[in-house]
């Protein structure tokens, strides 16, 4: 979480585009919220300003200059993966940069290539 204010050369918890939460527990684990790619990102569809853009491949890029901080992205997002920036008044998304990966100091956090799913293949053809 810090790795994302690091690479957006903020300070602290306020510009982290992931979230991490318990799972119940320390003994149960913990849970990584991430932007989980959508093919047809439903953030995107609500933004009135096409400040998010859909990426190839899925998930959405920003473009600050656009985005007027209505926060309709954040409640757009059915896996609550978009954050708060309350200082830009702008959304924090997961770009998949990778730089958290190797800052987190369990190793849990990791960025792999993985093959397309074909139900998602199939969603982006059709």
């Amino acid at each position: 979480m810090f790795a994302c204010s690091r690479r957006l050369a903020q300070g602290g918890l306020a510009s982290s585009c992931i979230g991490v939460r318990s799972a119940g527990g320390i003994r149960r684990g913990f849970v990584v919220i991430v932007c989980r790619a959508c093919p047809d990102p439903p953030c995107a569809r609500v933004c009135p300003t096409d400040a998010l853009v859909p990426r190839a491949g899925g998930g959405v890029r920003l473009k600050g200059d656009l985005c007027i901080g209505c926060g309709n992205c954040v409640a757009a997002c059915p896996f609550g993966a978009i954050f708060w920036d309350g200082v830009q008044n702008k959304p924090l998304v997961c770009v998949y940069c990778g730089y958290c990966a190797p800052y987190c100091p369990y190793q849990v956090i990791a960025l792999e290539e993985i093959e397309e799913l074909p139900e998602v293949a199939d969603a982006r053809e059709g």
